[in-house]
């Protein structure tokens, strides 16, 4: 069960973040601000307490507060974005989590190692790492160092459609899986109970899981539907000014 949740308000400059898919336009950026308030009231739903942090004019995409760090039951990991300029952000997460651990249960990923949050998805003691343009081997390994001492192990899940894994992938605990493109034939996953999302709502594999309930983007009717079909009560939160700059429900938090 999570206790807490880290969020940050997004800057102006937004709406000049990085994006593979300049098609769906420039974020409105008020429409943003009201899509990240109702977001946080939706986590409070889920009972959980919220640090709220100030927005940051020096990173566009600093509101994806997932990326520059990796937080567990264990010990927080401190990432190195392989996007060069999302690197800074990390300075600014580090002493928020120190609010919350020891400084000796926080370690970093560092050069030649990159590691973003995103490519991270916790399942249980495992935790599936995609290698892709952001993170590479060595991060990888160097998740894998500091990790195992904790009894957890690091599956390494190489892509090669999408920018992050967690993009195309979402556990929701009990074995429960939701899977779009890519994903859907990874061997990596062949043990869980997968749901296939289909192509036209890929976007709406990116839930999340919150101490029961699950937390899916508006306008996705079929991912709605089978989640709630999985037995989860369900959240509904609209993201798509943030899908603009390649962003979705678990960019956006750091959930512990």
């Amino acid at each position: 069960m999570f206790q807490h949740v880290i969020v940050k308000i997004p800057c102006k400059a937004m709406i000049n973040g990085i994006t593979d898919h300049p098609e769906l336009g420039t974020p409105d950026y008020e429409k943003a601000l009201a899509q990240h308030a109702s977001y946080v009231e939706t986590l409070k739903q889920c009972g959980v307490d919220v640090t709220v942090l100030p927005a940051d004019e020096a990173y566009p995409d600093s509101c994806f507060v997932e990326d520059p760090a990796i937080v567990t039951k264990y010990c927080a990991v401190i990432t190195n974005p392989g996007a060069p300029s999302r690197k800074g952000e990390t300075a600014a997460i580090e002493p928020v989590l120190e609010q919350f651990y020891p400084k000796d249960k926080i370690f970093h990923i560092t050069d030649p190692g990159t590691l973003e949050g995103g490519d991270v998805m916790m399942c249980g003691d495992t935790f599936y790492v995609g290698q892709s343009a952001r993170t590479n081997a060595e991060g990888i390994r160097q998740l894998g160092e500091i990790l195992s001492p904790f009894g957890c192990k690091v599956v390494a899940v190489p892509l090669t459609e999408v920018l992050h894994l967690k993009t195309g992938v979402v556990y929701l605990e009990n074995n429960n899986m939701l899977t779009a493109g890519e994903f859907c034939t990874k061997p990596a996953f062949e043990s869980y109970h997968k749901v296939e999302i289909p192509v036209e709502e890929a976007y709406a594999a990116n839930c999340i899981w919150v101490n029961g309930k699950v937390i899916v983007p508006a306008e996705y009717p079929t991912v709605q539907a089978a989640v709630e079909a999985l037995g989860y009560p369900v959240l509904v939160c609209d993201t798509s000014e943030f899908r603009k700059i390649d962003g979705g429900l678990s960019c956006l938090s750091l959930r512990f």
